[in-house]
């Protein structure tokens, strides 16, 4: 609990801090204005800005979980990044906002009173609602990527209640706050916070779908580090790093932290610093507007009766501005309930026990409402207890939360499984449904002991690989050093088909992809940066007039990282997951940089690098087949024959004489049928890494 507690502390105490400082100006400006008087407006209109806070935090979590899981994905993730926006001009604006805020609101209230008693309830109800909007969204945010329910509220609360003391003591004048500085301290506090819910947002992002990378890890400490230690719950609670992180991930939270801190910081330095003793220094004002006043008294009277209304109770207009925005959300939730929520079954799971009780679902498509009543996360599996093969899964189910499961349920035996973290799993009883199959497809959990086989084979296939590709480059380096440069060109397209074949997509390599295949992209030079090396430097020089001396220590040097490649490649750490990512990635590399001819630097030959790429794609489908053939054979079959129709037509295509064709040579009617048909191809593909993700068996 205490891991969420301390950052959901400090945003309640910085967003509360705010909303409190902006009350207590409001109240002291009516009370130096002597309006006693009006102050339940303003207490109206800060009651309205709960209740509209409260109501759309209310919103925020009855719409996620009327959603399928990857739309709570992508829901989440895309209001994370609001949230993120949100805190980010906060931060500023109070940066510059601290020495004139007491002025701005002072004057508000003052013009307000001129107006009437509505436009003083506005003022109120603005200047709260804004922070309180924001607070709902960012412990909302926070408390979704969160293992637990309980902490994140318990501090955010504690915060805003700290918060409201310390300003009710600035008002009694007995305490004295440097308010620059509080909002230095506590904004860079939640830049890092805001740092870290940018790269929980992206891995939503990526778990929905929206976003690649998935399975593309920066770092995978989950073999040295257990997730469970209280050290990397502290970790995870306040900076959102867990021990397994994507580059996504890493991206995502070193840009923002590396943009937004230094700008942050540089603003704070020439800042005026700004004591706050009393919240609001506003001078005596004259009463309200004769517009307000009562009647003159002296005044004739109309002739005959007329009407008076009746007055209205004080009580009315607060209840009135509470119950709207509920009265609101829930119009809000019912409408973006599910239509099946009266019939979904309630199916109840903690670290103990799981679905005890439960009892056989009807046949179809159906949902499932999963609540979590213990206090651990879970992961929460609808299986076959005979195969094992999953239905449908909830990844993390935080404590005291409940979310929808979508399942096909067909004729069959079905139970629930529960994963309390690295505890041995639990397993429901077994219930049996008849009727025709679902139709559906079932996962069949991969164990890292499943993959062992298909890893040694694409080790084998790529040292192999790296022989011919050592034997291919000393080759290319001899032409050079003959200064036999027709030669040279010729056996440079053998040698660097040989190393596409390879699938060195996304970092396959590590730091010998780059020395070997990188491209002048991003350095300083450009293709005369001394950095740019490997095939692609000599394709430009063998292609732009530059002679051998000049090339010769550049295949020297491309054959020498070939070696040091394949003495280094078996003790190379891969990771499980990427081998079935590979199948859908190395081609993904293809349709950005070889199809648009963007990775050409002269021979125009990106179009056989195509060719390279679909032929060693083709081999990582064979070596993963035994395991994709048992649990998406479908999907294995359209992947082959999208994959032969596509090598069939770039080779009539870009090559109907025997030579390479570069791609804007081509009719255009012919590359948009070489796109369309790739496009297609990776869209076969892309399910392949879900298939075949490493899983707990339980």
């Amino acid at each position: 609990m205490w891991t969420n507690f301390v950052p959901n502390l400090l945003i309640g105490l910085r967003e509360g801090f705010e909303a409190s400082l902006i009350v207590s100006i409001l109240v002291a400006t009516l009370v130096r204005a002597d309006q006693r008087a009006r102050l339940p407006q303003v207490w109206t209109g800060v009651l309205a800005a709960v209740a509209l806070s409260a109501s759309f935090g209310a919103v925020l979590t009855f719409a996620a979980t009327s959603m399928s899981t990857a739309a709570q994905e992508a829901f989440s993730g895309v209001l994370s990044l609001i949230a993120v926006g949100f805190v980010t001009v906060m931060v500023f604006w109070m940066r510059r906002s601290a020495r004139t805020l007491s002025g701005e609101i002072s004057g508000r209230v003052i013009a307000a009173l001129a107006i009437g008693p509505g436009a003083l309830v506005l003022t109120a109800f603005l200047a709260v609602a804004r922070e309180g909007l924001e607070t709902s969204l960012f412990v909302w945010t926070t408390a979704r990527g969160a293992d637990e329910s309980v902490g994140p509220l318990v501090g955010a609360t504690a915060g805003i209640a700290l918060a409201a003391a310390a300003c009710f003591a600035l008002y009694r004048q007995t305490l004295r706050i440097n308010l620059t500085r509080f909002f230095r301290i506590t904004g860079i506090g939640l830049i890092v916070i805001a740092a870290g819910v940018t790269g929980y947002g992206l891995a939503d992002l990526q778990e929905s779908g929206l976003l690649p990378g998935r399975a593309t890890t920066a770092f995978d400490l989950t073999a040295t580090i257990d997730p469970s230690s209280w050290y990397a719950r502290l970790t995870e609670g306040i900076f959102n790093i867990t021990p397994r992180v994507t580059v996504l991930q890493v991206v995502g939270y070193l840009a923002y932290l590396l943009l937004v801190l230094p700008l942050f910081l540089r603003g704070t330095g020439t800042t005026t610093p700004a004591t706050a003793t009393e919240p609001a220094t506003a001078p005596a004002t004259e009463p309200a507007a004769a517009a307000s006043d009562p009647a003159d008294p002296t005044r004739p009277a109309p002739r005959g009766r007329r009407w008076v209304p009746r007055a209205v109770p004080r009580w009315v207009l607060p209840v009135a501005v509470v119950a709207l925005p509920a009265i609101a959300a829930g119009a809000a939730i019912l409408a973006l309930g599910p239509s099946d929520d009266a019939h979904a079954t309630t199916i109840e799971v903690t670290a103990g026990s799981c679905a005890e009780g439960w009892q056989a679902p009807r046949p179809g498509r159906q949902t499932f409402t999963v609540h979590n009543g213990g206090g651990r996360g879970l992961e929460v599996r609808l299986i076959d207890p005979v195969s094992g093969a999953i239905h449908a899964e909830i990844e993390l189910l935080a404590p005291g939360t409940s979310r929808p499961l979508s399942a096909t349920v067909g004729g069959g035996t079905y139970a629930w499984q529960c994963l309390p973290g690295n505890d041995p799993p639990i397993v429901s009883a077994s219930q049996r449904v008849t009727g025709p199959s679902a139709g559906g497809q079932a996962i069949i959990p991969v164990t890292d002991e499943a993959m062992a086989g298909p890893l040694d084979a694409y080790r084998a296939f790529v040292t192999a690989g790296l022989v011919t590709l050592q034997r291919d480059t000393d080759t290319l380096r001899a032409d050079v050093a003959a200064g036999d440069l027709d030669a040279a060109r010729r056996d440079w397209l053998t040698a660097h088909l040989d190393y596409e074949r390879l699938g060195a997509a996304y970092g396959t390599f590590g730091d010998f992809d780059a020395a070997i295949n990188g491209g002048p992209d991003g350095l300083p030079g450009g293709v005369t940066d001394e950095d740019f090396t490997g095939f692609h430097r000599i394709e430009y020089g063998l292609w732009h007039g530059e002679s051998a001396a000049a090339l010769s220590p550049l295949a020297a040097q491309l054959a020498d990282d070939v070696t040091e490649l394949g003495r280094a490649f078996p003790t190379q750490e891969f990771d499980p997951n990427d081998l079935a990512l590979r199948t859908h990635e190395i081609l993904e590399n293809t349709l950005q940089f070889q199809l648009t001819g963007t990775a050409d630097q002269g021979s125009g030959s990106t179009l056989a690098t195509a060719s390279a790429n679909a032929e060693g794609t083709r081999e990582l489908l064979k070596i993963i087949s035994p395991l994709l053939a048992t649990r998406a054979p479908d999907t294995l079959a359209a992947a082959d024959r999208r994959l032969d129709a596509f090598a069939t037509l770039l080779r009539r295509t870009a090559s109907p004489a025997g030579t390479w064709i570069a791609p804007q040579a081509l009719p255009l009617a012919d590359r948009k049928r070489l796109n369309g048909s790739l496009g297609g191809l990776l869209e076969t593909l892309a399910p392949i890494p879900d298939v075949l993700e490493i899983r707990n068996a339980g």
